[in-house]
């Protein structure tokens, strides 16, 4: 008897919650964006697969290109390695960026056009995280897969330039002592780091007009800052909107690195410079600007009911 009571008292007795951490949910919600966004991996990996197209057809000139350059000096030799596998960079960073920013134009928009935010507020997921989640994409994921794919894509331009130079029986040590493959891979993680927190206000803006537009967010993100800049323009004859526009967008790369015009840059990492980036006012103005438009989309994604 007292045995039955027992148990039909531990049935009835209700189990306590366990609490999901913090890390795993926001690793659940990253891991929900790239299943519902595939844009996000397809569109630099697509950009990635033409550019290593281009490269194998490019290869038929490669024995006149390595005897051009085999009297260079080292330090020539070098620079000239450096920009040719540096470059291979620049579109995929520049994808990544297009791609971040649309992404987040239609972040908080799309599950309130679709009304998946009535299944997704059903869950056990706080807003702050769920807009977490959204703005790591273009501030963490987005970096780390053009990372990885760039140096990827270096490593196979390197063998397969190695395999076509020893088929037309030419050297190929110079392509593996002068090129210095890992400080452009740290020049690389550098540049992407500094594009992430200097386009964060880019991100948080873009956020928040997903959260609080109903239809068109491309054009409510970009007709008022031009229409202020505009009016500046006719009222004052001044440009200061624009320069700031101007400045968010393209400034951190002035910020961060030492540029010398006419320089041979036979290390690229003496082109970094991180105090100073570290110290310009503009980091922390935009980190801190980022910060308030991310609370004010996370307190619009609280409020907003399905369109």
């Amino acid at each position: 008897m007292n045995s039955n009571d027992n148990i039909h008292e531990s049935m009835n007795t209700p189990r306590e919650a366990t609490a999901v951490p913090v890390h795993r949910l926001l690793y659940w919600q990253v891991r929900r964006e790239l299943w519902e966004n595939r844009s996000i991996y397809i569109a630099p990996l697509a950009v990635a697969g033409v550019m290593l197209l281009g490269f194998l057809v490019s290869t038929g000139h490669l024995p006149e290109l390595a005897l051009a350059t085999a009297g260079l000096p080292p330090d020539q030799e070098t620079d000239h390695l450096i920009k040719v596998y540096g470059m291979v960079s620049v579109p995929l960073i520049l994808v990544a960026l297009a791609v971040g920013m649309f992404y987040c134009l239609d972040a908080l928009n799309n599950e309130r056009r679709d009304r998946s935010i009535l299944f997704w507020k059903s869950l056990p997921v706080s807003d702050l995280l769920t807009v977490a989640s959204k703005a790591a994409i273009p501030m963490l994921v987005l970096p780390l897969l053009t990372f990885v794919i760039v140096v990827v894509l270096q490593n196979l331009m390197r063998v397969i330039t190695s395999v076509v130079l020893l088929a037309h029986g030419l050297p190929v040590a110079d392509l593996w002592t002068q090129l210095p493959l890992l400080h452009l891979t740290v020049l690389l993680f550098y540049a992407l780091a500094v594009l992430a927190l200097w386009h964060a206000p880019v991100y948080a803006w873009l956020l928040l007009v997903s959260a609080w537009a109903k239809r068109s967010t491309f054009l409510v993100a970009v007709v008022p800052p031009m229409a202020l800049g505009l009016a500046e323009k006719i009222a004052f004859g001044s440009h200061h909107v624009f320069s700031l526009i101007g400045e968010r967008l393209f400034g951190g790369v002035g910020e961060a690195f030492a540029f010398e015009r006419g320089r041979a840059v036979s290390d690229p990492l003496l082109e970094l410079d991180p105090a100073r980036f570290i110290a310009s006012p503009g980091l922390w103005l935009g980190l801190l600007a980022a910060a308030g438009l991310f609370y004010g989309a996370v307190m619009l994604r609280r409020s907003r009911q399905p369109l």
